[in-house]
């Protein structure tokens, strides 16, 4: 829940019965960044295109259009999935950095 409460816009996709089948979260100030994380489409309904409506959901939400970068974080076998929106691994020179939570 603490996960929600700090997430600036969620997109979900629920089937005939309100059961959630896809999902991703936006962090951003609404300005110069976006991230987006999670995209996430339940096994039993990929294939469908569900990850395509969440993805074209966000790059073409209203709210979202005059932000600067819009950013994502993926696996690197989703990166030819992800590069139909024009998401590359570097946008004039940005790159976006890690750094764990060290363990106890």
């Amino acid at each position: 829940m603490r996960m929600l409460n700090a997430t600036n816009l969620i997109v979900g996709l629920v089937d005939e019965q309100d059961h959630l089948i896809g999902f991703t979260r936006i962090l951003t100030d609404f300005v110069y960044r976006a991230l987006i994380f999670d995209v996430i489409v339940k096994p039993s309904h990929r294939g469908q295109g569900l990850g395509t409506l969440l993805i074209d959901t966000v790059v073409n939400h209203p709210k979202l259009q005059r932000v600067e970068y819009l950013g994502l974080c993926c696996l690197p076998d989703m990166i030819p999935f992800y590069n139909r929106w024009g998401f590359s691994e570097s946008a004039d020179g940005i790159r976006l950095l890690f750094r764990a939570h060290a363990s106890p």
